[in-house]
């Protein structure tokens, strides 16, 4: 039965209108960052104090953990201070192996020929000079655009040696749960080595990390050790509380989640 041509217009009008609520919706379903939203992203930054070419990138980080300045991201940042600069005159104070053997994974996972500092990676997957903010800003870009696994900290406190803490996530997912107790130092006075005469400043320095069972984020009470007091100047503001969940395989970062614990 054929309708007549003003029931027609408006029945392609109707059509259209429903067609664009579900393209719209289907839009608002795959982009995180829309509206006021911020897509939560990892950036580590593998750093050294007796690396000469890293205080620029030490400063990028410490600007984006201050200003968020990419659009639509939350950017959760980590300082890793490695090791192997520290016989070259200078033993940088904040600096540990597990950050050596995590840059190594990284470095195998992303099929580079050589590890080097600084060097940044983000959401576990794309890595960049340190101290480049275009490359850096292009690189958060990417890591909004795909959606995360919500992961929630919960009931964290500290003791006089501890801090303890519970995560939730959403069952079933087969992955790394990482976490990581991280503080900022207000300045360390490099005496030796290529940094020399420096007072340098760092944000977010991981003191300890620790990998547990994608099962452990059920509910269940965790506890990391307190991190020793810096053999230089007090540390400012609070601990910080990061923990993620890595892909396996991968490395991909699914969620990560930050909180801060007062002393």
């Amino acid at each position: 039965m054929a309708f007549p041509i003003s029931v027609r217009i408006r029945l392609a009008l109707v059509v259209a209108v429903i067609g664009a609520f579900f393209v719209s919706s289907t839009i608002a379903q795959h982009s995180p960052t829309t509206g006021n939203t911020r897509q939560p992203v990892l950036v580590e930054l593998f750093t050294s104090e007796g690396c000469s070419d890293c205080p620029p990138a030490d400063a990028l980080l410490e600007r984006l953990d201050s200003t968020q300045f990419a659009p639509g991201v939350e950017a959760i940042v980590l300082s890793e201070h490695v090791t192997y600069w520290n016989h070259l005159g200078w033993r940088d104070p904040f600096s540990f192996q597990a950050m050596d053997q995590r840059q190594r994974q990284y470095s195998q996972r992303l099929s580079l020929d050589e590890i080097y500092t600084p060097q940044i990676i983000v959401d576990g997957t794309q890595q960049l000079i340190g101290s480049d903010a275009a490359a850096l800003s292009h690189a958060l870009a990417i890591a909004a655009s795909s959606p995360k696994q919500q992961i929630a900290i919960e009931a964290a406190n500290r003791t006089q040696n501890s801090v303890h803490f519970t995560v939730r996530i959403l069952p079933g997912s087969k992955a790394t749960l990482v976490a990581a107790l991280a503080e900022n130092a207000t300045h360390s006075d490099v005496a030796r080595g290529e940094n020399a005469g420096r007072t340098l400043h760092h944000v977010s320095v991981v003191r300890v990390l620790k990998e547990f069972d994608s099962k452990d984020a059920d509910g269940r009470p965790l506890s990391l050790p307190e991190p020793p007091a810096f053999s230089v100047d007090k540390a400012t503001g609070p601990l910080r509380l990061v923990v993620f969940l890595a892909d396996r395989n991968t490395g991909r970062i699914l969620a990560v989640a930050e909180q801060n614990i007062n002393r």
